[in-house]
């Protein structure tokens, strides 16, 4: 059976903002949000925070969430999340799934967690990422949001912080999808993508599909619906997100 291995990656000198994953949420530390929600998903055979400070790790062990302790020299988040599936605590074979829930989205749910893992019941999958459906313009052109082209069996072609598919005009009917903080790899395929040199086009649009695609592999879009569900991307992002997430279906069950 292939197993199900999450991971939450963390770290409090984030450059654009500083100790985001103990930012209050509604006087929650965001990342707990993210926990809690991420531990709705009924078929984990692992869920637990991977980082390298030790405020996150106190605050994992305060609240009874797993954490494992990775080293501080990682830049990209899949680089600790593939040292922290290797330390985990249960064997990883190379079909495993390993999923990556980025820890600034305190609105993710999880369902959007079994849309990403459900396209591996095709042996032929060996990476996913969960693309949102983009229905506002300005979400469109916000180079704050990578957009992802695909080609037509679902596969990602290019993500771009540019609006693409280009339109003249945006309506939701164009079908852009954009980059939701939801990503997953087979075991063998993540240690493949890790020894793989950075590629320019990752390097200029900072995405790391980008290295998939470059390097002629393959990443197949988990495609969801718009729904509203926001990042924190600053602390001037929190009124905004506090208001939104009231709204939201699974406020008050943790």
């Amino acid at each position: 059976m292939t197993k199900i291995i999450g991971l939450i990656p963390a770290r409090m000198k984030a450059s654009r903002f500083p100790g985001k994953p103990l930012f209050p949420i509604h006087g929650k530390p965001m990342i707990e949000h993210v926990w809690h929600r991420a531990a709705m998903y009924p078929k984990w055979d692992k869920l637990a925070i991977c980082t390298c400070d030790k405020v996150i790790e106190d605050f994992a062990v305060s609240k009874g969430f797993p954490v494992v302790m990775t080293a501080d020299t990682h830049v990209r988040a899949l680089d600790r999340v593939a040292e922290a599936a290797g330390k985990c605590g249960i064997p990883v074979d190379k079909d495993d799934v390993i999923v990556c829930v980025q820890g600034d989205e305190p609105m993710m749910r999880p369902d959007m967690i079994d849309a990403v893992c459900k396209p591996f019941e095709d042996p032929a999958v060996n990476a996913t990422v969960l693309g949102m459906h983009v229905v506002d313009e300005s979400i469109f052109k916000n180079p704050d949001t990578v957009k992802i082209v695909h080609d037509i069996y679902g596969d990602v072609l290019y993500t771009s912080r540019s609006p693409i598919p280009h339109a003249k005009t945006f309506s939701p009917e164009l079908g852009a999808r954009r980059i939701y903080g939801i990503l997953a790899f087979r075991w063998h395929y993540l240690q493949t993508f890790l020894n793989l040199k950075p590629t320019p086009l990752e390097l200029q649009e900072a995405c790391d599909s980008n290295r998939i695609c470059g390097s002629g592999l393959k990443q197949r879009v988990a495609f969801y619906p718009n729904i509203p569900s926001y990042s924190v991307d600053s602390p001037a992002d929190r009124e905004f997100v506090e208001r939104e997430i009231t709204k939201d279906p699974l406020w008050g069950r943790y």
